[in-house]
């Protein structure tokens, strides 16, 4: 079985490609998926997460040719540190939803449409994993960043939030094709999107029954010693954090 192919453009759609950062990891799975959407007869791409200020990855990634918009899916290193560097070496500007991550642009808007790179991008604010979290939608695709992963579960910071996020992206229409920013494609967006919701819903019932347990008082750590027991524990750490979210969204007033 061959492995991960890093430093090769992989075409995955008429219009996306793909640059797999080697920085592999439990959290990054593989590596960074740095996306290059270009569409037909387009002189300059939209180069989407370009991932760690890791020279010989990005500049492989200015060697894909002339880029037109660099765009952060959230603020994260492995998404987001490399882009001043990339934005300097091929002359483009920087957008996100955090205004202090843009370079000679604005900052994204919910709902903003962006033509560039011969391709139209709609910008979905989709909060949870990060306040800044956003997803393009472009020609029956999703580029998600890490509010859905190729596989596995993402690390959240308000679940309250990432819940509202899973059902903006159930309405897309069947068929979406999902570009994660770790991980391998998804065949149908809305379709991950709904199963991500099921699994957020029976954890919550699981952290329901671990704090019946425990005392409505336990720490997150606590939590997950009974809710993930049957998980690696070099997994726990990023886990608290998702614990942490929700108990938080547990013990909040409405619970939304």
């Amino acid at each position: 079985m061959s492995g991960p192919a890093y430093g090769v453009l992989r075409r995955v759609t008429p219009t996306a490609s793909v640059l797999l950062e080697r920085n592999p990891s439990s959290m990054t799975l593989e590596g960074t998926n740095s996306w290059v959407l270009r569409g037909s007869g387009a002189a300059g791409s939209v180069v989407v997460d370009p991932g760690h200020e890791d020279v010989e990855h990005l500049t492989l990634l200015a060697k894909t040719g002339a880029v037109e918009l660099i765009v952060l899916t959230h603020h994260h290193p492995d998404h987001a540190e490399g882009a001043p560097w990339f934005a300097e070496r091929v002359g483009a500007p920087v957008r996100a939803f955090d205004e202090s991550l843009c370079i000679g642009g604005k900052s994204l808007v919910d709902g903003e449409v962006i033509e560039a790179g011969g391709v139209r991008l709609s910008v979905l604010h989709t909060p949870g994993h990060t306040g800044d979290s956003i997803c393009l939608v472009s020609d029956g695709q999703l580029l998600t960043g890490d509010t859905i992963l190729g596989r596995g579960t993402t690390v959240l910071h308000d679940l309250g939030d990432y819940l509202r996020s899973l059902r903006k992206l159930i309405e897309l229409p069947g068929g979406t094709i999902g570009l994660p920013g770790h991980g391998p494609e998804l065949p149908d967006l809305a379709t991950t999107a709904r199963e991500y919701l099921a699994h957020r819903e029976e954890r919550l019932d699981q952290v329901r029954s671990a704090l019946k347990v425990l005392g409505a008082d336990a720490t997150p750590r606590q939590v997950v010693e009974v809710v993930y027991a049957d998980v690696d524990k070099a997994l726990w750490a990023p886990a608290e954090w998702s614990v942490r979210a929700q108990l938080d969204y547990l013990r909040s007033e409405d619970g939304e």
